[in-house]
């Protein structure tokens, strides 16, 4: 079993700066075979994958066609890899301004759109509301400008769904159906296995 700073660190540092995962990023999967997190993708740089194989913390479960060598060994560069020791994830959903663009799945609660996105209070702080899940929806600007300090019942704008306090499961289906910008090959299997199949 992994100790309680080796359990940690596994789960706030399997992505990396993405200047890293620009080549052969290897996909990080828990040691039930689901991926540690959805969105972002737990993803770790072809060097820390094959570390942590080395270090016998992981299981290759696929790999890219390209190779790395040393002196002594060639060894192909995993893209899949699942943890030996299960990684118990976190219940809490960290309140984020990222957190709460995928709860609202990136578009304003008021209008629909999906442009450049900020944050307002349902209620306004001006009149006691605060910042918390229950009180704060992803908006557009103009929205955001059009509602101002007033209440939304007097801004002439309705809500698309009221905002609430996502549960972790919520959040790991909500990153579904966000798929990153690149997905090799061999992680489609690990990441949509649990996904309802077609008739």
């Amino acid at each position: 079993m992994l100790d309680r700073a080796e359990d940690g660190e596994f789960r706030t540092s399997f992505v990396r700066e993405p200047s890293s995962l620009k080549h052969f990023p290897a996909l990080v999967l828990n040691a039930d075979f689901r991926p540690l997190s959805y969105y972002p993708l737990s993803l770790w740089p072809w060097q820390e994958a094959i570390k942590a194989a080395y270090l016998d913390r992981v299981t290759i479960l696929a790999e890219y066609d390209e190779v790395v060598r040393s002196q002594r060994t060639a060894i192909r560069i995993p893209s899949v890899v699942v943890l030996k020791d299960y990684v118990k994830p976190q219940k809490r959903v960290a309140f984020t301004r990222f957190n709460l663009f995928l709860r609202d799945e990136f578009c304003c609660q008021y209008c629909g759109s999906k442009g450049d996105l900020t944050f307002d209070h349902v209620l306004p702080r001006s009149r006691g509301g605060v910042t918390s899940w229950d009180n704060v929806v992803a908006a557009c600007a103009p929205c955001n400008l059009r509602k101002g300090n007033r209440l939304l019942k007097r801004s002439g704008l309705t809500l698309r769904r009221p905002p609430h306090r996502p549960n972790a499961e919520e959040m790991q289906r909500a990153g579904r159906r966000f798929p990153p910008n690149y997905l090799h090959e061999s992680w489609v299997d690990y990441l949509y296995w649990d996904a309802e199949l077609d008739a």
